[in-house]
């Protein structure tokens, strides 16, 4: 079935908007903005569109129904297309994937006694952020080296607001203690603002302040305070001497490169701070039909739309493409100032443009090894095994418990050698007692039951792999038959060996003895690591489990100390352990607390001890 287009196109409005092409099952194939929707949609058909998904045939053939949503203009088009690719994945866009969670550095500066902490995400709450950092490792040296030469507490506000005395960078001259002592709030604020001018990487106007704080700490015969002071405008200096200048004006920057290998694209983004190159990132997207130009904006406007990221002056592309105006005013609305989105056709931002294109070629290239090496660990594991056909998607399920109580399973799914984190689920397992063949065999019916449906999110993968022998392998088999649904898939057990100089043990149906894989090999390499992802990630889902648990059993059993009393008492003593050691007066002067209750707490823990 494919879509009428004579009929359609009379009905499509010449407005801007977006359009949704569906297959015939409804779900949504394409997903694209335009100024004119009707003409927009009428190249895809009409041959005017050179994309080869679109010349090949094979967007026509995969279209049954077109659905619009008309805008007021191009800017709303671009965050509505943004929103519904999020949504939807469509088979034919540019998703972007990429291999690394960024970090970013925040300072709320209307907190009391702010602090600089370290996140994943930005959100729209009046604070500052800083960065990314393409690693862990550059954002915490950056913070280790805010903590260490500027006076900025690092604490909670929870335990800032219920700490009793100061802590080690009191001690050590790396907070001023405004848990305990009277801090003045303007001195704590300068010091504040220029943690955050050293953040946004404006250290050639933070060095002169701090050079007149430091003659100002010298006349007032604060000499250890200058000594700080002067220790950090060494250390500025120095970081300013390491760094490499790429551009003589001293904006912000995002500079994008783009290198192309086939149907597969890697993007880089090079981070330009004040004239300065601080870092990168690379994104790859596979089977890519469309031109370089769509490709780039799509990327763009994906990438301001992830989680941490911060919108600088400029954004730098290596081509015009369709909705660079649209994208400009967008960010220039984010970030509450003008942001240039331009391609430079020479001079210096061709420079950068062209250094981005570089370190996209050198990711592809890595990226191209790794990918060969996966493969040809995944061909080694299916030859090895006899399985059917290569293992590009396998699931491995693991059980965690502690002698029956808060029994847990987890799943996790590897994609082509690699992590794929949407296939990852958690079971709270509902067989009672410590049988881990029946806790096997209840999560396992509970996953193929799901291939009974339409959700491609539960099809059937390549190879399953249980953790454990023969009785989980058997139960993984048991499960099938009751639902009585064919084994098209390959299901092993993996077994580990107590020493480690042995060889790990596969068991495969049918076979008497098990499969035992060289310590070192690929193959065995890529299935403990499976089987050790899985199994951190059920003792994690478990750990918490007990966690709850424990607090349930130690507060929440007591008579007359219900959900708000509970939570009143850790917001007041920070612990139950302060709460066990708490006086029946000290209980008894948390807000919603009474004697009778207090002394009911008293008396439990009393009793848990063995006192009388």
């Amino acid at each position: 079935m494919t879509v009428d287009i004579d009929n359609l196109l009379p009905r499509i409005p010449a407005q801007p908007g977006v359009y949704l092409m569906k297959d015939a099952r409804g779900k949504v194939v394409y997903v694209g903005k335009a100024k004119n929707l009707r003409a927009r949609v009428r190249q895809y058909f009409r041959r005017g569109d050179t994309r080869f998904f679109v010349t090949a045939g094979l967007l026509a053939r995969a279209v049954a129904d077109i659905e619009t949503v008309v805008v007021d203009n191009e800017k709303e088009a671009l965050l509505l297309e943004n929103h519904l690719i999020k949504r939807h994945q469509p088979r034919f866009n540019v998703k972007l994937r990429d291999d690394s969670n960024y970090l970013v550095l925040r300072i709320d500066p209307r907190a009391d006694y702010p602090r600089v902490e370290v996140v994943r995400t930005i959100a729209d709450d009046g604070a500052r952020y800083f960065g990314p950092y393409h690693s862990a490792t550059s954002a915490r040296e950056t913070l280790r080296f805010v903590n260490k030469h500027f006076q900025l507490r690092t604490c909670t506000d929870h335990v800032m607001r219920t700490r009793g005395r100061v802590c080690l960078q009191y001690q050590i001259k790396r907070c001023p203690g405004p848990c305990v002592y009277p801090v003045d709030p303007a001195a704590y604020a300068d010091q504040v603002d220029s943690v955050m001018l050293f953040l946004a990487g404006k250290k050639r106007e933070l060095v002169p302040r701090l050079r007149q704080r430091m003659r100002r700490c010298a006349d007032a015969e604060q000499f250890e305070a200058a000594a700080r002071l002067r220790d950090a405008i060494a250390a500025l200096e120095a970081s300013l001497a390491k760094q490499d200048v790429v551009q003589r004006t001293f904006v912000d920057q995002d500079v994008f490169g783009m290198q192309r290998d086939g149907p597969t694209v890697e993007v880089a983004v090079l981070f330009v701070r004040q004239g300065k190159l601080i870092g990168r990132r690379t994104f790859v997207a596979r089977d890519q039909e469309l031109p370089d130009d769509d490709v780039v904006g799509a990327f763009a406007q994906q990438y301001y739309g992830l989680g941490g990221v911060v919108v600088p002056d400029e954004v730098v592309v290596p081509m015009r493409f369709e909705g660079m105006d649209a994208l400009g005013d967008w960010l220039s609305e984010r970030r509450g100032k003008k942001v240039r989105v331009i391609a430079p056709a020479r001079g210096q931002k061709r420079q950068l443009v062209a250094l981005a294109t570089k370190n996209a070629a050198a990711s592809l290239a890595s990226r191209s090894r790794s990918d060969e090496d996966a493969l040809a660990a995944l061909d080694k594991l299916q030859r090895r095994l006899g399985l059917r056909a290569l293992p590009r998607r396998i699931e491995c399920f693991d059980v965690a418990h502690i002698a029956g109580t808060a029994p847990v399973a987890s799943r996790v799914t590897f994609c082509d050698g690699v992590p794929d984190r949407a296939g990852y689920r958690r079971f709270r397992v509902k067989t009672a007692g410590n049988d881990d063949f029946a806790a096997m065999y209840e999560v396992l019916t509970r996953r193929f039951r799901r291939l009974l449906g339409d959700d491609d999110r539960w099809a059937a993968p390549d190879l399953l792999v249980v953790d454990g022998g023969k009785g989980q392998l058997n139960m993984a088999f048991a499960a099938l038959e009751d639902l009585g649904i064919p084994a098209t898939f390959d299901i092993v057990g993996l077994a580990k060996e107590r020493d480690d100089d042995r060889p790990e043990r596969v068991y495969v149906r049918g076979a008497k003895e098990p499969i035992r894989l060289r310590p070192n090999s690929a193959e065995c390499h890529l299935l403990a690591r499976i089987r050790d992802e899985a199994h951190r990630f059920a003792n994690t889902y478990h750990r918490g489990r007990r966690r709850k648990a424990s607090l349930r059993s130690r507060l929440d059993d007591i008579p007359g100390i219900g959900p708000k009393r509970r939570a009143a008492l850790l917001r007041a003593f920070g612990s139950v352990r302060a709460i066990r050691a708490a006086s029946v007066e000290e209980l008894a002067a948390v807000a919603g607390m009474t004697t009778a209750a207090a002394a009911a707490v008293r008396a439990h823990f009393a009793a848990r001890d063995g006192q009388p």
